[in-house]
């Protein structure tokens, strides 16, 4: 202290630096223990509500054990590719699904495979009937490699096509089907949807490797 009660230099000083001194930015953080995350962050099911939370390495870590009965589950980032799929017209029309895209997952807690589809209120539940996708499953039989809740067969049919299919991570389902919420338009989507899923499935292709192929006895 200097002669006066003013704080002398060495205070003065830090008390500037501290006045100065920028705000940390909010920013995402795990939703299990509060971390701070980054932007490119992990997942994990709630296989009671299915919502998905964003976590941290060390909590993503905990729920990958995939024989544990846990309330959660870690999502993986494996993406696969199916180059012998098909799916004609009549198949498709059994999977009632009103648009050109689909994402199925096998629901541990109900024990059956779900199916949504994208629409301007989001992803819309399907009621899927188990025996249709049962006999694409038996003309695909690489097909019944999805891990539970966590990873979706994600399937697209357009016009004179036989149709793609790909395994991606849960999230990255839901990724999509926010993406074109926001841009969906009209009864199909539009224009803007149509690009996104261009740009998304080629992104997924990129990704992926191809699925390991299974001998049909």
């Amino acid at each position: 202290m200097i002669p006066g009660g003013l704080p002398g230099p060495p205070l003065a000083a830090l008390r500037r630096v501290t006045r100065s001194r920028p705000q940390p930015r909010p920013g995402e953080r795990c939703e299990m223990c509060a971390a701070p995350i980054t932007d490119e962050h992990s997942h994990v099911v709630d296989l009671q509500s299915r919502a998905l939370m964003c976590t941290c390495r060390p909590c993503y870590l905990l729920f990958t054990d995939e024989q544990a009965r846990l309330h959660y589950r870690a999502v993986p980032d494996r993406y696969l590719s199916f180059g012998r799929f098909t799916l004609d017209a009549r198949a498709w029309d059994e999977l009632q699904i009103p648009v050109g895209l689909a994402f199925l997952f096998r629901n541990s807690v109900q024990d059956r495979t779900v199916a949504f589809y994208p629409s301007p209120a989001g992803a819309t539940e399907s009621e899927l009937p188990l025996d249709a996708w049962q006999r694409i499953v038996e003309h695909n039989p690489e097909l019944d490699v999805l891990r539970p809740d966590v990873e979706a067969l994600l399937v697209r049919r357009t016009d004179g096509s036989d149709g793609s299919c790909h395994l991606v991570p849960i999230d990255a389902c839901y990724e999509l089907v926010g993406r074109l919420r926001l841009l969906w338009r009209g009864f199909d989507g539009g224009q803007q949807a149509r690009q996104a899923m261009d740009e998304f499935f080629a992104r997924v292709a990129a990704r992926s490797r191809p699925a390991p192929r299974v001998r049909v006895p």
